[in-house]
């Protein structure tokens, strides 16, 4: 296989109605000398685009394959198989299918981009698409057991479209065997979300943060008390898209101050049926109003003092009285000893 562009095609058409009847082309009478009818050729047409060729084999004929539907979901980043499969027994010869992979053009109506194709005389598949060239790829092995199902490298966020794969047999007066659309649903897990908070102001204000996930999330706010969700209208959650193409979200919860606060934020992600909720509790206890610090406790402090004051006062005037009897104890009874000698 290569990647190498669509090169200009000698598409040569059969004639279903014979030497002697009407065909594509009309009638043997209605041509001249000088038309390839008349020197025994078959018409031929130079074709340059892939998709002026797609264009032709689908207005050919009237019969078509029936379409087929289904869907596939993929994580960024891996590998994914679009299947595309002939119910048909026996295999294929590679000289005599049409391969098309296309999908619709974004803001045009109708419009339609071939994501890759395969042509017989191109002996490989080549791409129109340069957003899949080089991650888009057809089994040339696989295609002849009637498997034409596209393989897509790297799967990104811009690939969640519908993918349509057309097979044509030229054996068959070109028609459509195949007509299969798969729509491609993408997915990204998205951070553990973070919750930062509260703020000291009159209310309080808890910030949860998720980063790196698609599709689009649903942001709830939990009392982590009793497990209900909070209010939506005490929440504003924003989401953007990062330079990956991926969805980051912040949301911020602001709610009054109440004695006990216990909240959770919890990230959905509804195509993996995924619902992320932040590990941390988030709580607040108390009250601004009822907690001393600052300069209310210099005030309990400073109120102390006096009282410390009074009390080592009191302590000296007892110690000064003890010692005072003691020493008075000892004077007096030596003086009148004295006088009585």
């Amino acid at each position: 296989m290569g990647s190498r562009g669509p090169r200009s095609l000698v598409l040569v058409l059969p004639r279903p109605g014979g030497p002697g009847g009407r065909g594509l082309w009309g009638s043997e009478g209605s041509r001249g000398p000088s038309s390839p009818a008349a020197r025994g050729l078959r018409p031929t047409m130079r074709l340059r685009s892939p998709r002026l060729l797609l264009l032709l084999f689908c207005g050919l004929r009237a019969v078509v394959a029936v379409s087929q539907e289904r869907e596939v979901r993929a994580m960024v980043g891996s590998d994914v198989r679009l299947a595309c499969v002939s119910l048909e027994e026996g295999s294929f010869d590679l000289n005599d299918v049409f391969v098309y992979w296309q999908i619709s053009e974004p803001g045009k109506a109708n419009a339609k981009s071939v994501v890759t194709y395969y042509l017989p005389e191109n002996s490989s598949a080549g791409h129109s698409d340069n957003h899949y060239r080089d991650r888009a790829w057809l089994s040339l092995d696989s295609m002849r057991q009637g498997d034409f199902s596209l393989h897509l490298h790297n799967v990104t966020p811009q690939d969640e479209q519908k993918f349509n794969c057309l097979v044509f047999r030229k054996s068959l007066e070109l028609r459509k065997i195949l007509d299969v659309v798969v729509s491609l649903h993408v997915a990204a897990n998205y951070s553990m979300p973070v919750v930062s908070g509260p703020s000291q102001d009159e209310e309080l204000t808890f910030t949860c943060t998720s980063t790196n996930g698609y599709p689009r999330p649903n942001v709830y706010w939990i009392n982590r008390t009793d497990g209900s969700l909070l209010d939506g209208a005490l929440q504003s959650s924003t989401v953007s898209l990062n330079a990956r193409g991926l969805y980051d979200v912040v949301s911020v919860l602001r709610i009054g101050r109440a004695p006990s606060v216990n909240v959770g934020c919890c990230i959905e992600n509804v195509l993996l049926h995924q619902n992320l909720t932040s590990n941390q509790p988030e709580m607040f206890t108390g009250d601004k109003k009822s907690v001393p610090d600052g300069p209310a406790h210099d005030t309990l402090e400073a109120g102390s003092r006096p009282v410390l004051s009074v009390l080592g006062v009191l302590a000296m005037a007892v110690v000064v009285a003890v010692v005072t009897g003691w020493l008075c104890r000892n004077r007096c009874p030596h003086r009148s000893h004295t006088e009585l000698v």
